[in-house]
């Protein structure tokens, strides 16, 4: 049958039944992608937004869970309406069978500029928001910490003074130095009271390191010869129990072999510890005598006229 100009087709539309099918596939797809994390919310692991530890560690680790949780929700949101405005524009506005020449060009869309603006200048804003409050709260110090503790990383081990108890421990070299994984009965141990609240003081010995316990969810850098903005974690462990530290920061040969551990234990467990070290004789504390002196470079000498 000849078909006229705007005529429609007698008899069943093949082709289209197919494609209202894999567009009802990828609706129901899409649908279940979404509900995925709503399903599995009840998951430890997903409420943990994928973070080591749980979300009581320390009195820190739940505002950073929260943090990193809600972030990833934001970016999702975002993520999704992005691409649903992609997918409608490409599926709406393509280029239908024969269709001649160029759809209608439009100079610019006031509206939709200031819209495309606006939004993403609020959603920075609030994630900033947020971001700036957590971490206040994270990094405030404690006028009047139960504990207090010296942090002296070097090449490539770590120092501990307990600086109320005046006892220090000492881990003098514990990895193999070899590039080999650091000796696990050689590590340096931290130990921190349950329940009390702890301020640790990070310094370097020589070069730049950086503390990191994993289950903490915390880390900060260690600059030799000066402090940092805030050189101090400040900490309250509420988990017992034996976590794995690490220098995060690239600091030499052996910075892989740089491990160490803390341990969390009971009030008696600590003083236990305290008074051992005080038996060993490891009273005082490890100051900045036992850093590495700069080197400086060598006065240029004048260049001899050749012979």
């Amino acid at each position: 049958m000849q078909l006229g100009f705007g005529s429609m087709p007698e008899g069943p539309q093949v082709g289209k039944r197919p494609l209202k099918n894999r567009m009802r596939r990828f609706a129901a797809l899409a649908a279940g992608l979404l509900a995925l994390p709503a399903l599995t919310s009840c998951s430890d692991l997903v409420s943990r937004g994928f973070l080591p530890g749980a979300r009581d560690t320390t009195n820190n680790t739940e505002l950073i869970t929260d943090l990193w949780v809600n972030s990833w929700i934001a970016a999702l949101v975002v993520g999704i309406i992005t691409w649903g405005l992609m997918i409608w524009v490409i599926v709406a506005y393509r280029r239908r069978k024969n269709t001649v020449g160029f759809p209608p060009q439009l100079s610019y869309n006031l509206p939709l500029e200031v819209f495309y603006l606006a939004i993403p200048l609020i959603v920075i804003g609030v994630l900033f928001v947020f971001t700036d409050r957590e971490q206040r709260a994270i990094d405030e110090r404690y006028p009047t910490p139960d504990v207090v503790i010296d942090v002296f990383g070097k090449q490539w081990s770590w120092d501990f003074n307990y600086v109320k108890e005046q006892v220090h421990e000492d881990a003098g070299q514990q990895a193999h130095l070899t590039g080999g994984y650091g000796a696990p009965d050689r590590l340096p141990t931290l130990y921190l009271p349950v329940g009390k609240k702890v301020e640790l003081h990070l310094q370097s010995r020589d070069v730049q390191h950086s503390f990191w316990v994993v289950d903490f969810l915390q880390k900060r850098d260690l600059y030799p010869g000066h402090e940092q903005y805030n050189p101090y974690i400040s900490i309250t462990p509420n988990r017992t129990g034996e976590y794995m530290g690490k220098c995060a920061e690239l600091c030499g040969e052996y910075h892989s072999e740089m491990l160490f551990k803390v341990r969390v234990v009971t009030q008696q467990e600590y003083d236990s510890h305290i008074a051992d070290l005080k038996a060993k004789g490891n009273t005082g504390n490890l100051g900045t005598d036992f850093d590495r002196a700069p080197i400086s470079a060598p006065a240029p000498q004048a260049l001899e006229p050749a012979q």
